[in-house]
């Protein structure tokens, strides 16, 4: 439909080019109340660019609203603001549907100044309104001052959506407040609010993230005693939990129940089971899984090669990883950092640095940004071939492209072969951002460190180390060469 409505603008731009025909405000209203009925916000911000007219307060309230339901959150804000302005304010309806539309593009800090000015002009707030807030404060991680805005709500009266209560069990399960998940359950109860299987399965998906895989089991068979008959989604989430914790058995069990009752299999199932498969070293099954993948009718996705690639690489199957890497190309399966990152882990797991380092190169060329793990492998093996020269270069390069190093491409011995060979500052950096990022390194690193430092004679930055040293409360050993190096300059 708002193609359709393009099309009209186009006209009325022709017309305007070609007679200098510009529509009266009559007709500029009933033009942009159709459009933004027709919920073709797009076309009804390009008609106001275009015939600079402006809406009456009614109007735009409406316009306000469907730039929210079209996730055009900032223009939204932009034309809710011009209305503040104006002596009549906007409704409550308006009010909560910015609200929920900045809390549904995670924008928190937006939501709290709203809901502050809603307070001082004497909005009075209403169910949705304190549903907004509520998810918001989950989205902040204060899922207990939520919880404490979800009692109050009660206790005047009101019962909120079934999603706030979703929400809540979630943040509370990642929080590791399980005790509030139970009490939760029957307040939704007890209040009409039925939980469903979404319900159960933001739970199962919860305690599946805290590695409590047996209890989201227990409670997934519990589920099916009292006659609720689980989906495809919440399979899949069990069956991904159980094959991270590597129970296969259980994994493949509910695998041939899903497929007795009829729920077929998808992509995201497959998927899943190969990756278990790849995890508890079972290579053979995998590939028996994807190939079966493949003879459903099932189209490869980046998820699947990466899955593949990542499992044959750990199993030290390169040869057929990069037929699989070679195979997205053939077939127009964009790679991402993901699929480059695999098979340059691989690639250095048997020496071949050229060829991973040639892949970290395409990687940039293809314009992805590269991630620490896409340096990692190659820092590591690097260093254990003694080519430091070569562990700067990529040092380097990480800095340039705004990288950031991270546990995976920072090894102790790095940074005092770094120190030794001449890269200091690199050293250093990499040791300052360890503890910067509670990644803590040996107190003996600290004192070779410093040890090297002291002989080049790099008081200053050995200073700087033992600074570090203390920042993470080790006590240094009173060791001749370094104290007796360090104590005049500190003196």
């Amino acid at each position: 439909m708002e193609l359709y409505y393009y099309d009209m603008l186009k006209l009325l731009y022709w017309l305007n080019l070609r007679f200098g025909y510009v529509p009266d405000k009559a007709l500029c209203g009933f033009v942009f109340n159709e459009l933004v009925n027709d919920n073709a916000a797009k076309a009804a911000k390009k008609f106001i660019e275009f015939t600079r007219f402006v809406p009456e307060d009614g109007s735009l309230e409406l316009y306000v609203r469907c730039l929210c339901g079209n996730g055009m959150v900032e223009d939204a804000l932009r034309v809710f603001d011009e209305m503040g302005k104006n002596v009549d304010y906007p409704s409550l309806e308006t009010w909560n549907g910015v609200l929920r539309a900045c809390v549904k593009a995670g924008w928190t800090d937006v939501v709290w100044e709203l809901y502050g000015e809603m307070m001082e002009i004497g909005v009075v707030a209403d169910v949705e309104t304190v549903d907004c807030l509520i998810h918001a404060f989950c989205l902040d991680g204060n899922v207990t001052k939520g919880y404490e805005v979800l009692r109050q709500m009660l206790d005047d009266g009101y019962v909120p959506n079934k999603a706030v209560f979703d929400n809540l069990l979630f943040e509370f399960i990642l929080d590791r407040k399980y005790s509030r998940v139970s009490a939760l359950l029957h307040i939704m109860i007890a209040k009409g609010v039925d939980p469903d299987l979404y319900t159960y399965q933001q739970i199962i998906h919860g305690l599946c993230l805290r590695r409590m895989q047996r209890e989201g089991l227990r409670i997934f068979n519990d589920l099916k005693d009292r006659g609720y008959a689980p989906d495809k989604i919440m399979y899949t989430t069990m069956i991904h939990g159980l094959c991270k914790i590597k129970w296969l058995g259980d994994a493949r069990k509910l695998w041939f129940e899903m497929i007795e009752k009829g729920i077929k299999p998808n992509e995201y199932t497959y998927n899943t089971l190969i990756y278990g498969y790849f995890k508890v070293g079972d290579v053979n099954e995998a590939l028996n899984i994807y190939n079966e993948m493949q003879t459903s009718g099932y189209r490869e996705t980046v998820v699947t090669y990466n899955t593949m690639i990542n499992g044959l690489c750990s199993h030290g199957r390169i040869k057929e990883a990069f037929e699989l890497f070679k195979q997205m190309g053939q077939k127009d399966v964009p790679r991402d950092v993901v699929t480059y990152n695999c098979m340059i882990r691989g690639l250095c797991k048997e020496g071949r640095i050229a060829e991973g380092l040639n892949l970290l190169h395409e990687l940039v060329e293809q314009g992805l940004q590269p991630s620490s793990a896409s340096y990692g492998s190659l820092i590591e093996k690097l260093y254990e071939m003694k080519q430091i020269d070569e562990v700067e270069k990529l040092w380097n390069e990480m800095q340039e492209k705004g990288v950031e190093p991270a546990s995976v491409c920072i090894d102790d011995d790095i940074i005092i072969g770094l120190s030794k060979k001449g890269y200091v500052a690199a050293g250093v950096y990499w040791l300052a951002y360890m503890v910067n990022n509670r990644l803590i390194p040996r107190k003996q690193t600290f004192e070779n460190l410093i040890g090297v430092l002291s002989q080049m004679n790099k008081l200053d930055v050995g200073l700087i180390a033992f600074g570090h040293m203390f920042k993470i409360g080790y006590i240094p050993s009173l060791r001749l060469e370094v104290m007796s190096s360090l104590g005049p300059k500190l003196c």
